[in-house]
């Protein structure tokens, strides 16, 4: 970690259409992009270059919350999501960058994912720590092969 950036790196058992999916897909990303204690509603999300995206995060001790929203930056299927983030609060100022790079690999989908210009105010290790919960969270979600009937 270096200042105001996260990288995480992960192998899931599952393809890289499968992980897409779960970054683009409203229901999906509610489900497992906040980290445990916290709940997400996506307000918005217009998955193309240019399209807009925005979410909020809610404390389930406190309820209390903070939402967050970007554009859409570059986009391959099943490949590469890189979005900006800026939050609504003004005591977090500034704008983040995320990229999520995806390769099929022999066990599955290798996943890197790097987050900059994380608000100073925001502790860099919390951050990151909050990302391993979402990615476990995300493992839980894209790794399981359920059939329909």
């Amino acid at each position: 970690m270096s200042d105001n950036t996260v990288s995480l790196h992960r192998v899931l058992k599952t393809t890289p259409e499968k992980v897409y999916r779960a970054f683009t897909q409203p229901l999906a990303l509610a489900a497992w992009l906040p980290p445990y204690g916290f709940l997400c509603t996506v307000h918005e999300m217009d998955v193309k270059v240019g399209g807009k995206h925005r979410a909020s995060f809610h404390n389930f001790s406190t309820g209390n919350g903070h939402s967050f929203g970007g554009t859409y930056l570059e986009l391959k299927p099943g490949e590469l999501i890189k979005y900006s983030d800026k939050f609504e609060d003004p005591n977090l100022p500034g704008e983040m960058t995320t990229t999520v790079s995806l390769r099929k690999t022999i066990a599955g989908t290798e996943i890197k994912i790097t987050q900059e210009g994380i608000p100073a105010v925001i502790p860099v290790e919390m951050c990151y720590l909050g990302w391993q919960e979402s990615l476990e969270k995300l493992a839980k979600l894209v790794e399981p092969e359920i059939p329909d009937a």
